[in-house]
């Protein structure tokens, strides 16, 4: 593991976007800042699929120095709490991403109706009683698995 710096994340966005470092070093310091007043104030700051930052008070406690074992009182004070994200979990954990929706596919056809789901590949379909839906054609011909279960294709991605 390394530690990757702002001046790199600099570099990079200054990259793919297009911008110069000068623009996006303040963009980003602009970014930072605002995520900071905004905890100051003791807001709440909400990225979906990323995370959630929080401002929290700590409570007064007495602890113990562990050299002396004296007695300390520790004053309360405000705390920066971060909660990961569904995205960021995955990710971050080498899940595999594809069992993620995209962010903003729910209204893809803009009339506010989430998409259909898709039906599952384990389930057959049913005509509502339980039962398997007749569809009039063989089981062998609507078939792609193969007899041990494997879905056949005409050979495995990126062979020739």
């Amino acid at each position: 593991m390394r530690t990757v710096t702002k001046k790199e994340l600099v570099n990079r966005i200054a990259e793919k976007t297009g911008q110069t470092k000068v623009v996006a070093k303040e963009i980003i310091q602009a970014f930072l800042d605002a995520i900071i007043d905004e905890l100051a104030e003791g807001n709440r700051l909400e990225f979906r699929e990323f995370g959630v930052f929080e401002s929290k008070e700590r409570a007064a406690r007495r602890a113990q120095n562990p050299r002396t074992l004296e007695r300390v009182e520790v004053p309360a004070k405000r705390i920066v709490k971060f909660k990961v994200g569904r995205l960021m979990r995955k990710r971050v954990s080498g899940d595999d991403e594809d069992d993620l929706p995209e962010p903003h596919d729910d209204d893809s056809d803009g009339t506010g109706a989430r998409a259909p789901r898709r039906a599952s590949a384990a389930r057959p379909a049913t005509d509502g009683s339980g039962k398997p839906a007749a569809t009039g054609k063989s089981a062998d011909a609507t078939s792609d698995r193969s007899p041990g279960g494997a879905v056949e294709s005409g050979g495995s991605p990126g062979s020739s």
